[in-house]
């Protein structure tokens, strides 16, 4: 059958198959505990959830602690200083958001703008960049 079917001058792809669209999703697919990029994998059987042993062992473990602990599944457990990292990058982001509705209200020069939009740029990519460290495995 033909890839394409044209119809009143428009062109209509034909719907690709499962396999092909399952290996598209594939490449987009993480480690349930590391993060990293999952490889490949056939068009057969379950999707892989973790990269590895050693990763599918410290989910497991995780999930078996926080049931003890009585806590649900989609608990997360952060340090201290991770939370206190968190919450100073949040506060220079409310900063930098409330130096930029003042000097809207008082008729910046180009260049302020700029500089403070720069500010608020510099404060939203730290905040970006903690989503993406991996887990110590």
């Amino acid at each position: 059958m033909a890839q394409q079917q044209q119809s009143a001058g428009t062109t209509e792809e034909a719907p690709r198959p499962l396999t092909e669209r399952h290996r598209e999703s594939a490449e987009q697919r993480r480690c349930g505990w590391c993060r990293r990029v999952l490889p490949q994998q056939g068009s057969v059987g379950r999707p892989r959830m973790y990269c590895g042993q050693a990763c599918r062992q410290r989910a497991y473990e995780q999930r078996t602690a926080t049931s003890k602990a009585g806590l649900s599944g989609d608990v997360v457990l952060v340090t201290r200083s991770e939370l206190d990292g968190l919450q100073d990058r949040l506060y220079q982001l409310r900063c930098a958001l409330e130096d930029v509705q003042t000097l809207l209200t008082e008729k910046p020069t180009k260049a302020e703008l700029e500089q403070s939009l720069a500010d608020l740029l510099r404060s939203t990519g730290r905040l970006d960049r903690l989503w993406v460290t991996e887990r110590a495995g």
